[in-house]
């Protein structure tokens, strides 16, 4: 998908906290009679998926008593003296034109039936992305929600060398972390990573020139494109949801405001005046508002400004900091960086029509919460230890998890929406 890149240590994805009682599956090894080898375990993927997720218990193949790859061969019996309460079983086919035609099936072994019966078609250099379909449709089938499996999740890593250098990363992998490639490499920091709705371009910050300045990236081609370049601050690219529009934060006036910049007549648009400091614009589902960060009320916390009116509302009260918000595809939850009582930040959300706040997270300086594009996990940057890594969060709490990287500080994280 990208122009020349450079290939990256992948995140691990470490399960911290799930679900009392996740629901026993079986993702049995697919089927294959080729004569040349695969480059992708199929099955094991789709195991992998399922299982990062906290909500499922998965089967060992070693503990598996059979193989089958047709529903002849489902003995339900076997798989209900493991306690396993669904199976997917499948078969792998080379056809024409170096194609390859997998074919999955889903079981509930309880009820003895066959719930779910599909056909994908790749190749053998992109197994995976059929392995991430397979696991969406199968995380659908069995929670009602749409899988993620098959977005992308883009990031920043910084590593230190001696003599005080660093290598900044700007770096793009499955939602997993697998197949990481790096999109920009520099001596000088890159922040804000931002995908457009269609996931073909990022904005991004970076400081190559000296100081902050916006670049959008091509990511079929690998054109850069570098927005006009204000005095001071130019930071905090937000796409909104039709890719027209970019909502920014400048300083070119003196303080730090919401802008909103057409990218195709250039027009550039004050949205807020004040002279507390507004900053970390994102964009409502309809696109007809923003939603904010601003310390005018003392300190930070989070505003809704309607573009149409320039009618504004104060939508956090509890604690001394909220910063970072970003609401749900479907706007009723608002994920945002939180500090309360215990004077650390942490991951929280907001529910936009009862109003009531959870406090997600319990580790240390939680920051940057992006959502998925189903809605169901959150992820940020953390520490571990003295490095960066990634975190993760269901947006009931339930299900945690850590993405370290093998060396480095990892921020910045950004969730692709549904790509087409």
């Amino acid at each position: 998908m990208l122009m020349s890149v450079m290939a990256h240590a992948e995140l691990t994805i470490e399960i911290t906290q799930g679900v009392d009682k996740p629901t026993p599956i079986a993702v049995v090894p697919f089927a294959w009679g080729g004569s040349f080898a695969l480059k992708e375990d199929v099955a094991q993927i789709v195991s992998d998926d399922l299982g990062r997720t906290g909500l499922f218990s998965m089967m060992k193949r070693n503990n598996m008593l059979s193989f089958p790859s047709q529903q002849n061969q489902v003995f339900y019996r076997d798989w209900r003296v493991g306690g396993t309460e669904f199976l997917v079983i499948g078969r792998q086919q080379a056809i024409e034109n170096g194609q390859l035609r997998v074919e999955f099936e889903l079981y509930d072994v309880l009820k003895q039936q066959r719930i779910l019966v599909e056909r994908v078609t790749g190749n053998n250099n992109n197994l995976r992305d059929v392995a991430h379909y397979i696991a969406d449709k199968v995380y659908e089938k069995l929670t009602g929600i749409r899988g993620a499996f098959s977005t992308r999740i883009v990031y920043v890593t910084a590593q230190q060398f001696g003599n005080g250098n660093v290598k900044y990363q700007l770096q793009m992998a499955d939602a997993d972390g697998a197949r990481p490639i790096t999109i920009r490499e520099q001596s000088q920091p890159i922040m804000s990573p931002a995908w457009s709705r269609d996931g073909t371009k990022l904005a991004y910050v970076s400081f190559e020139s000296g100081k902050p300045a916006i670049y959008i990236q091509y990511l079929s081609t690998g054109k850069r494109e570098k927005l006009q370049s204000f005095r001071g601050l130019n930071g905090a690219p937000a796409w909104s949801p039709d890719g027209n529009r970019l909502a920014l934060t400048l300083s070119k006036d003196g303080n730090p405001e919401i802008y909103v910049l057409d990218l195709q007549s250039r027009q550039l648009n004050r949205i807020t005046h004040h002279y507390g400091i507004d900053t970390e614009p994102s964009w409502t589902p309809d696109g007809q508002s923003l939603i904010f960060t601003s310390d005018r009320g003392g300190q930070p916390q989070i505003y809704r400004i309607r573009l149409a009116s320039r009618d504004i509302e104060r939508i956090t009260y509890e604690g001394n900091y909220n910063a970072s918000a970003k609401l749900t595809p479907d706007g009723r939850f608002l994920a945002l960086v939180h500090r309360g009582g215990d004077n650390q930040f942490h991951i929280a959300v907001r529910d936009m029509k009862t109003g009531r706040l959870d406090v997600l997270t319990d580790t240390l300086l939680d920051e940057s919460p992006t959502i998925a594009p189903n809605g169901s996990i959150i992820l940020y940057a953390t520490q571990k230890g003295t490095r960066g890594v990634l975190g993760g969060v269901t947006l009931d709490g339930r299900v945690r998890f850590l993405l370290p990287a093998p060396a480095g500080d990892v921020r910045e994280p950004a969730w692709s929406s549904y790509l087409q």
